[in-house]
């Protein structure tokens, strides 16, 4: 880990914490393409380098994620039906995705996340103009979406803002309490997650020193240690914005992320 790296990955930290309270989501969506770029220059071997990212992006959850989790309690932005029947459902999958993560072929997950996470955009940006919006689900469909939503994200290696801000918001929940409820759920999947990449990771050849599993512990320090404290920045502005204007902030983000790993 040179200087140079460490100052990047320090304000990679920031960015990723103002996102995620700003839009609920964990940083993965960031961390993990900007980890593939950087990793290799930290001399890891590129055979190993997309599980390395994955694994050390759910880390940094942890932490980014937790952080706006409380912040976005204290300020009343959590929707406690959703932390009830989602959550367990989200760590079911999360920790289901990461030991599957190393049967599916790494060059498919970017376009099928991409292609997803685009749908997603486009919903949110049609969400706007309808006035009804369904009902949250019956608590054991709930809890069963919950479980698909941690699948993808803990394959994607995100902690499920992505997917589950958008569904709860198509589902009448009101934008400020899906974003908060979203931090609270990515928390725990990013912890059901990690610990599947660890476990799965002892066993790997080439792993770099400081490594658990295949969490890099290096670049969890750095991108983790400024993350926790921009995530308050974020969280005020997701309470003084328009939901309106979250909406569309979000749609053009998620379009971005899905250009990215499509192309």
């Amino acid at each position: 880990m040179t200087i140079e790296l460490l100052i990047l990955m320090l304000i990679l930290g920031s960015f990723v914490g103002v996102m995620a309270g700003l839009l609920g989501i964990g940083g993965g969506l960031i961390v993990v393409p900007a980890l593939l770029i950087l990793l290799p220059q930290a001399g890891i071997d590129a055979a190993i380098s997309m599980n390395i990212a994955l694994a050390t992006s759910l880390s940094t959850i942890i932490v980014t994620s937790g952080s706006s989790a409380l912040n976005h309690l204290k300020l009343g932005n959590v929707d406690m039906f959703v932390i009830k029947w989602l959550m367990p459902g989200v760590v079911i999958g999360g920790f289901i995705g990461a030991n599957i993560a190393e049967w599916i072929p790494a060059d498919y997950l970017p376009k099928v996340f991409g292609v997803i996470v685009l749908c997603l955009a486009l919903q949110m940006l049609m969400s706007m103009k309808i006035i009804t919006q369904r009902s949250m689900p019956a608590s054991g469909l709930t809890a069963f979406y919950g479980s698909l939503i941690g699948l993808v994200s803990s394959l994607a290696g995100i902690g499920g803002g992505s997917l589950t801000v958008p569904f709860l918001n198509r589902h009448g929940v009101e934008m400020r309490k899906a974003v908060g409820s979203s931090s609270v759920c990515g928390c725990v999947l990013a912890i059901s997650g990690m610990i599947g990449f660890i476990l799965n990771g002892y066993s790997a050849d080439n792993l770099p020193a400081f490594s658990l599993g295949y969490v890099y512990l290096p670049a969890l320090a750095a991108i983790a240690s400024t993350s926790m404290l921009t995530t308050r920045v974020g969280a005020k502005l997701a309470t003084s914005l328009p939901t309106t204007v979250l909406k569309k902030i979000f749609a053009l983000f998620l379009m971005f992320v899905a250009g990215t790993m499509l192309l």
